[in-house]
């Protein structure tokens, strides 16, 4: 029987895997994301399959190698947490889920720009100490009269951009490669143009190390308008911290919402009683309300987790009766 360990299983989610397992794999469910010292948990498997931050560096993929697991599968769009080039030395099959219920992320996005937009984070935060006075500060724009703007017009972006259009908000659009399905929501401008009337700005871009890290950085906040507010949900690499914190010090930003961090695996699953690890990210923490953090819970929904499952079981299932998936990563070219 084919066994496989998964890391990262919520106890929530254990019921899931046991229920949609119609190929009847043997499941190692392991409740904590794989690690340097808990990587023995996959001996005997013949397959791994990850989420986010779970570590497969050339030291973890090393050793499912000399134990013959050959398998490296990933129930996530991103693959940055697994070495690629080490994967391709030893031959590892590298196979991800491409996508998953896209209103996941997005109804995120819109709860976290609400809550910045009409302030209700900073007038229940008020209440809940007692102050029901109402202030200027408290005073809102109407959505349907407002324009959002989304970098990253992909399923995610759109999915984002009909439940906005739906409200009664102008959407603005950038890609870099514009779509006819995106077109249908958006009106595509140049990236400029979007900051410059965006009243919420929403990021969806993927994360590509070395090439786009810190996209958001001083010129990038400096064209937003001084009352507009951001959203990120797709990498914490995509925000240079420093600079986004002298905008909002300075009031040249009103409010900024975000799901995700550089630095993931030293933050999600923990408690910290003192200081987090990351000082950028504690001085942010220190300004709420007008700065808002969820433990990267975007996909976090049932619909999403079944496509998660389903989709990386028939990964699995393909790959044993076929030799390839769909879902395969492309693995760089390497000099053996």
């Amino acid at each position: 029987m084919f066994k496989i360990t998964i890391y990262g299983v919520h106890s929530n989610e254990v019921n899931y895997f046991k229920r949609l397992n119609k190929y009847n794999y043997k499941l190692n469910l392991i409740s904590t994301l794989l690690t340097h010292e808990n990587i023995e948990t996959a001996k005997g498997s013949d397959a791994v399959l990850l989420r986010a931050n779970c570590i497969a560096d050339e030291q973890n993929l090393l050793k499912l190698n000399k134990w013959g697991i050959k398998y490296v599968f990933t129930r996530t769009v991103g693959i940055d947490h697994i070495n690629l080039e080490t994967a391709a030395k030893l031959n590892l099959k590298v196979a991800r889920v491409p996508a998953y219920s896209p209103y996941a992320v997005a109804e995120l996005v819109i709860t976290l720009g609400m809550m910045l937009f009409r302030h209700t984070a900073t007038v229940t935060n008020n209440t809940h100490i007692g102050n029901f006075a109402i202030s200027p500060e408290n005073f809102s724009k109407e959505i349907n009269s407002s324009v959002i703007g989304i970098i990253g017009t992909g399923k995610i972006g759109i999915t984002e951009a009909s439940l906005y259009k739906g409200m009664g908000a102008k959407v603005l659009g950038y890609d870099p490669y514009p779509t006819a399905k995106a077109s249908q929501y958006v009106d595509f401008v140049t990236q400029d143009e979007l900051l410059s009337k965006a009243d919420i700005v929403s990021l969806h871009v993927p994360y590509f190390p070395g090439q786009n890290d810190n996209l958001v950085n001083s010129e990038f906040l400096e064209k937003m308008k001084s009352d507009s507010f951001l959203v990120n949900t797709a990498r914490g690499e995509l925000v240079d911290n420093i600079a986004l914190i002298q905008a909002l010090r300075e009031e040249k930003l009103a409010g900024f919402a975000t799901d995700v961090f550089r630095d993931e695996g030293k933050l999600l699953g923990r408690i910290f009683k003192k200081n987090l690890p990351d000082p950028t990210l504690e001085e942010l923490r220190e300004l709420y309300p007008k700065v808002l953090i969820t433990p990267h819970i975007g996909s976090y929904t049932s619909p999403a987790l079944m496509d998660m499952v389903k989709i990386s079981y028939d990964n699995f299932h393909q790959v044993l009766t076929e030799g390839y998936t769909d879902n395969d990563v492309k693995l760089p070219s390497v000099l053996l």
